[in-house]
C-alpha cells in the first residue's frame, strides 16, 4: 500500500516541478504561445489534484499506527499545490492584462486607472476565492476526521464485542469446570466412604476370626 503512495509521490514531484517552471515563463512570453502554456499548466494542475486524491485514498487504507507520517506528507503536498495555484492565478491575471493591452492599443494607456481598479477588484476576488477554498478544505479535513473517528469507533466496538464473546466463553468453561469438579468431589467422597466401610468390615471380620481361633484353642485345651 505504501509503495503505491510513493509512486504517486514521484509523479507529484515530476509534475509540480514542470508546473513551477512553466508558471515562471508565463509573464515572459505572449501571444498564442502564452495561451497554450496557460492551458497546459491548468491541465497539469488538474492532474496534480487527482494525484492528491489518490494519495488521500491510499492514506486511508494505511493502518492507523502508521497513518500519521503519511498524513503529514500529504498535508505538505496540499500546501505546495495551494501555493502553485496561487502563483498560477497571479500569472493569469498578469497575462489577462497584457492581452487586454494588446487589444486596446493606445486606449489602454489612457485607461490605466481603470485597469488598476480592475486589477484591484480581481485581486479582491482572488482573495475571496482563496478564502472559500480554504474553508472548503477545512470542511473536507473535518469530514475526513469524522470518517476516521467513525472507523476507529467501529473497530473499538468490534474489539469490545469480541472481548465480550471471549469473556462469555470463559464463563461457560468455568461453569463446566465447576460442575465437573462437583461431580468429581461427589465421586471421591463416595469412594472414600466405601473404603472406610470396607476397612471397618475387614477389622470386624478379623476380630471375629481371632475370637473364633481363641475360643477353639480354649475349648481344645479344656477337653484335655
Amino acid at each position: 500500500m505504501s509503495s503505491d503512495f510513493e509512486t504517486y509521490e514521484q509523479d507529484f514531484g515530476t509534475i509540480t516541478a514542470e508546473v513551477t517552471n512553466k508558471i515562471g515563463k508565463i509573464p515572459k512570453i505572449s501571444g498564442e504561445e502564452k495561451t497554450q502554456l496557460v492551458l497546459n499548466v491548468d491541465k497539469q494542475l488538474e492532474e496534480v489534484r487527482e494525484l492528491l486524491e489518490q494519495m488521500d485514498l491510499e492514506v486511508r487504507e494505511i493502518p492507523i499506527q502508521s497513518r500519521a507520517m503519511y498524513n503529514s506528507r500529504l498535508k505538505s503536498y496540499k500546501q505546495e499545490v495551494e501555493k502553485l495555484e496561487k502563483d498560477f492565478k497571479r500569472s493569469r491575471i498578469a497575462y489577462s492584462d497584457e492581452v487586454r493591452n494588446e487589444l486596446l492599443g493606445d486606449d489602454a494607456i489612457s485607461s490605466e486607472s481603470q485597469l488598476i481598479k480592475l486589477r484591484e477588484e480581481r485581486a479582491h476576488l482572488l482573495d475571496n476565492t482563496e478564502r472559500l477554498e480554504r474553508s472548503s478544505r477545512r470542511l473536507e479535513a473535518g469530514y475526513q476526521i469524522a470518517v476516521e473517528t467513525e472507523q476507529v469507533g467501529q473497530e473499538i466496538l468490534a474489539n469490545l464485542h469480541t472481548d465480550r464473546e471471549k469473556i462469555q466463553r470463559a464463563r461457560e468453561r468455568l461453569r463446566e469446570t465447576d460442575a465437573n469438579l462437583g461431580k468429581s468431589s461427589r465421586v471421591l467422597t463416595g469412594m472414600l466412604r466405601r473404603i472406610i466401610q470396607n476397612r471397618i468390615l475387614v477389622f470386624v471380620l478379623g476380630g471375629i476370626i481371632l475370637l473364633t481361633i481363641i475360643l477353639a484353642i480354649y475349648l481344645n485345651l479344656r477337653s484335655h
